[in-house]
């Protein structure tokens, strides 16, 4: 049952995406026999290292949506502080609802079932942004942001480029 309602809710925010597209996003079914995959496309935000860049990324469902968040994945290389290096984004309102076991967060940071396709991607865009280096997801890339901004800048650049290139 909470298959086919989450499926229900995901086909609705698709829908509402494509009729009031979003600045920044763009996002569609990796198969559209499977409403839990979607595909996910970012600009890089004006202004910020990543301007200029396009960056895909996949966002997994889980079936009992929206009670647990999606996973979001970076198909495209992105050298970024809160961004494991397979790709995988760790972002506060990706994390399980409730108390964190480790105490980093608050419970009212982590996921709720408020969020929607839309609020997760604003949020990654925000992340892009501004990273977090307090908690990093890729200790290397924390360490030049914080440390060797022009090395950081370089490595971000590159990837910025080479999503260019796969256009």
């Amino acid at each position: 049952m909470a298959s086919s309602q989450a499926a229900l809710l995901l086909q609705k925010q698709l829908k509402d995406l494509n009729r009031h597209p979003v600045d920044g996003f763009s996002a569609g079914l990796v198969d559209e026999k499977n409403v839990f995959e979607w595909s996910i496309s970012i600009i890089g935000p004006p202004e910020t290292l990543f301007d200029g860049g396009f960056f895909n990324a996949t966002m997994s469902f889980p079936t009992d949506y929206p009670n647990n968040p999606p996973t979001v994945k970076f198909t495209t290389e992105i050298w970024h502080p809160n961004v494991y290096s397979d790709g995988r984004v760790c972002i506060s309102i990706l994390h399980p609802p409730g108390d964190d076991p480790n105490h980093y967060e608050l419970a009212s940071e982590r996921w709720t079932p408020v969020h929607t396709v839309e609020s997760i991607m604003l949020s990654i865009i925000s992340m892009l942004t501004s990273p977090n280096d307090e908690s990093p997801a890729n200790v290397d890339a924390a360490k030049e942001w914080r440390d060797n901004r022009a090395e950081f800048v370089k490595k971000v650049k590159r990837c910025v480029r080479k999503s260019q290139e796969m256009l």
